[in-house]
């Protein structure tokens, strides 16, 4: 008899094992289409980011990885307590480029951070900030997109990585792209050696 409830409890939690490992795997189902991007912004240097768009920005960011551009911010509120949180809003535009395609988008910010001085923004413990995707402002491949990006600043490289997700509206912007893509490649003569 015991060695019955043995096998039991055992079957129960691999079975539970099981069941934990198929939440936590990331699911196309669950993530309802999105495309899981990610990379590295770096302060821009003087002259890198000279975009139209970018205009009266306060400063940039220069994106690698999936989306590789510049990154304008445009400061809207700041305040720092006692304690030396620090809290940031505005918004932003990205000029650049997704999978070599040119677009632009828009978005709002929160940015929150802890400074050993933060009246004058010295000595960064934490910070991080979080940038919603403004509905309708996609232009050429961001075409339809929403998402959200997510910065988590490493202060010992001093950049930026991030991390987000991008949906397009019914896919239609990027399925545009990617078929108009797949049109030029079909016109190409067929070289191939294999």
């Amino acid at each position: 008899m015991s060695r019955g409830r043995t096998r039991l409890t055992l079957a129960a939690l691999a079975m539970m094992a099981l069941y934990t490992v198929v939440l936590t795997l990331p699911s196309q189902a669950l993530a309802q289409g999105a495309t899981q991007i990610a990379g590295i912004g770096y302060a821009a240097g003087d002259g890198t980011c000279s975009d139209p768009e970018g205009e009266g920005a306060d400063f940039a960011l220069t994106m690698t990885g999936d989306l590789e551009g510049c990154h304008y911010v445009f400061v809207e509120s700041a305040v720092c307590s006692p304690s030396g949180t620090y809290r940031e809003t505005g918004t932003e535009t990205f000029v650049g480029q997704y999978n070599g395609a040119a677009g632009t988008f828009r978005t709002t910010y929160l940015f929150t951070a802890k400074y050993e001085d933060c009246p004058n923004l010295v000595g960064e413990i934490v910070g991080r900030c979080q940038h919603p995707i403004i509905a309708g402002s996609g232009r050429g491949v961001f075409e339809g997109v929403s998402g959200r990006l997510d910065f988590k600043d490493d202060i010992e490289a001093g950049n930026f990585p991030y991390r987000g997700h991008l949906r397009w509206q019914g896919n239609s912007a990027l399925n545009s792209w990617s078929m108009g893509t797949i049109d030029s490649l079909s016109a190409l003569p067929n070289t191939a050696s294999c």
